[in-house]
């Protein structure tokens, strides 16, 4: 997440504790906090009987839903008034950690250098490029701050350039609904070729530079189900795929030799793709493999062949060939086989060489594949904690692999590989002003869960922490999708770090840093698995005094959010403070409207409660159908109206719940953006705002007597 405190570095002070000056606490008795109607919404299902009282907070048009919102707005902003000094004093802090006019390394594709710059004082980068060499006259590509004039949200989605690099295909996002209109732009000129087509997710270029091949949504539930061809020109797209599976997605991608359009079909549990040759835009599409359940795929091409990162015979995934005309298993050979402990995620295609993108203990890393040798080298890093994500890699002649690296006391660094010497070369690591990583220490600990699993825990902390169950400890969970929490760095995280707190991500089960089992024991009627090993992980950091139970605030967003209110409800006496991102917490009514975004796609993900066994275990878990007449932590909701992923009324239901009936008298605080969706703010200004009002509503509960 994201007049200077006192700032010392490590060779003055070990830690740095929350000063007299800045220390805050809030009281919730400053102002009346709204109280919600109740409007009674009975659900029959299954034999069950549900009353929803708050059900009409789904009425976004209803001006009674907005006075209501505005309310806790209102009221959020009265008790956290005594903390507006310190926000202000985080907020510069954090901004004094940035290099506001900065410039990313830039990339060759054809003919140019892509690169994109920040300038101090502008919310957004700045997209450019340079013909043949970096000393050359710089093209503005996009400017996002031009762009970005008169609307309160922005975001870009495709930036594709055509093959003779003189159109730019781009879509822009200007509500957070995640609704981007697919614009061209012609590079020669700086005009706009009068293309706004809507509901575009994904694009790719044809051969011809004239073609382009587009994904788009559905109109109401937001599933990518339509794939298009549409030529410049052209009055409209033509129809080319529909896919009418609602378990499924699609996407559109390219090979890195471009010689292949790749559409994938997926689904929580099966991928299928498709493929047409990238200079014949009009040839029918063929299947890769056809879908069958639970077989997962991703295909890649390489001089003549496909290259496919199955699951078939591998649990967590290896590496196989076939020619382009006989991709089917009985003409396969084994490139990188299935190994224990190693999931292979990905692949980068060279003409001599792949980089395969893998994970290993709980962590990110790579592997050299020389095609002429069929040799694995894997790459090697200093710390156990860390991340490595494949870079921009835009030429597949190449024999360079650019990636970056980082970790919670490692800024972000670009790195390039030589593929033939193993030779790494620094291009640049971000600068982040004042900052001395020796005065922090990084470390991996394993909670042990209360069926035997052992749960990794990533920490990081200011040097000279003392484990006397004293410091204040921020713990961040996710959980769910097989997605895997990345030990990245942060430098608006260091305004915490240098208070004292302790900073620790739970890798718990149901993300993917353990590979397909870790996944699969999160998620389903095993999703349990996912909140326990969250409070045991909290409880063995209580219990090994890295804290102390009033000095414990949990984080997380969206299913992570979930997460939060799942635990909050289980084991309100563990922790001190909740700040849940908008979170996804009306688990039964949202996964019961199949006419919501993710609702239908996600059943293999939770379940599907018109199953009644689904239902029932469901039900177990389900954060606002568990809110009960008991004491909860201090909690910070924060819900966004314009978002598509996790609908604004989920967390300000809980709210008005958990006010209804909790019998303590802590902070319940909701806050509305009205200008953004799922992300939050996308200015990069105020995106430091809101994290400095998350950052004080947890200090001014773990940390509020300026002593850790």
């Amino acid at each position: 997440m994201r007049a200077l405190a006192i700032i010392l570095t490590g060779a003055l002070m070990s830690t740095i504790l929350v000063s007299a000056a800045d220390a805050v606490s809030i009281d919730p008795a400053v102002a009346t906090p709204p109280t919600a109607p109740k409007e009674a919404h009975v659900t029959h299902i299954h034999g069950d009987t549900r009353s929803d009282d708050y059900f009409w907070l789904r009425h976004k048009k209803d001006s009674n839903v907005t006075t209501y919102l505005q309310a806790e707005n209102a009221y959020t902003t009265a008790v956290m008034k005594p903390t507006e000094a310190f926000q202000k004093t985080l907020y510069d802090e954090m901004l004094s950690h940035v290099k506001q006019t900065d410039l990313q390394v830039p990339y060759r594709y054809g003919d140019y250098y892509y690169y994109s710059r920040t300038e101090e004082g502008k919310q957004y980068p700045i997209f450019a490029r340079k013909r043949g060499s970096l000393d050359a006259p710089e093209e503005i590509t996009l400017d996002l701050n031009a762009l970005a004039q008169g609307h309160p949200f922005l975001a870009l989605g495709a930036y594709q350039v055509s093959d003779d690099g003189n159109l730019l295909a781009y879509s822009l996002d200007v509500t957070g609904y995640r609704q981007y209109v697919l614009h061209v732009k012609d590079l020669r000129t700086g005009n706009d070729l009068g293309v706004a087509i809507p509901r575009v997710d994904d694009v790719e270029w044809a051969s011809d530079n004239k073609t382009l091949w587009l994904v788009t949504e559905d109109d109401v539930s937001k599933r990518n189900d339509k794939f298009w061809r549409f030529r410049l020109g052209d009055k409209s797209p033509a129809l080319v795929y529909d896919e009418k599976d609602e378990l499924y997605d699609i996407g559109v991608g390219r090979s890195l030799d471009r010689k292949y359009i790749f559409l994938e079909a997926t689904s929580k549990s099966t991928y299928e793709t498709r493929y047409v040759p990238a200079a014949t835009p009009n040839a029918a599409l063929k299947v890769v493999i056809p879908r069958r359940i639970d077989h997962r795929y991703e295909v890649e091409h390489h001089n003549g062949r496909f290259l496919i990162v199955t699951n078939s015979g591998a649990e967590d995934f290896r590496v196989v060939a076939a020619p382009v005309g006989m991709p089917d298993e009985k003409h396969w050979k084994d490139l990188v086989p299935a190994r224990p402990g190693v999931h292979v995620n990905g692949l980068t295609v060279f003409d001599d060489y792949a980089i395969v993108d893998e994970r290993r203990g709980g962590f990110a890393g790579f592997e050299i594949l020389d095609f002429k040798t069929g040799k694995l080298t894997p790459l090697t890093f200093d710390e156990t904690v860390h991340a490595a994500f494949p870079s921009q890699n835009r030429e597949h002649r190449s024999s360079t692999f650019r990636y970056s690296y980082t970790s919670f006391v490692t800024p972000s660094s670009v790195f390039d590989l030589d593929l033939r010497t193993g030779k790494r070369s620094l291009l640049k690591q971000t600068e982040v002003p004042g900052y001395d990583s020796k005065a922090y220490v990084s470390e991996l600990q394993y909670a042990v869960a209360r069926d035997g699993t052992r749960v990794p825990i990533a920490l990081v902390y200011k040097r000279g922490i003392k484990r006397d169950g004293s410091a204040p400890l921020l713990l961040y969970g996710y959980g769910s999708y097989g997605i895997s929490t990345e030990p990245t760095f942060s430098a608006s995280r260091l305004v915490l770090l240098d208070r004292g707190v302790v900073w620790a991500s739970a890798l718990i089960r149901g993300g993917g840093e353990l590979g397909e089992k870790w996944r699969t024991a999160g998620h389903l009627k095993a999703k349990l698995n996912t909140f326990t090993d969250f409070i045991d992980s909290a409880q063995y950091l209580v219990e090994a005094k890295y804290t102390s139970r009033d000095r414990l605030a949990i984080l997380g967003g969206s299913a992570g959010g979930l997460l939060m209110g799942a635990v909050a409800n289980l084991r309100p006496d563990l922790f001190k403070a909740v700040v849940a991102l908008v979170p996804f917490v009306d688990v039964m009514n949202t996964m019961l409207d199949p006419s919501l975004p993710l609702t239908t796609s996600e059943y293999l993900e939770w379940g599907n409660p018109n199953v009644k066994a689904d239902y029932d275990y469901m039900m177990r878990y389900s954060p606002y159908d568990n809110v009960k007449a008991q004491a909860y932590p201090a909690m910070l909701v924060r819900v966004s109206i314009n978002d598509s992923q996790v609908p604004y009324w989920e967390g300000s239901k809980l709210v008005a719940k958990l006010r209804a009936l909790k019998t303590d008298h802590h902070p319940l605080l909701l806050e509305v953006n009205f200008g953004a969706g799922h992300g939050g703010a996308s200015g990069r200004y105020d995106a430091l705002k809101e994290t400095a009002f998350n950052y004080a509503f947890v200090l001014s509960q773990i940390a509020p007597s300026g002593s850790s």
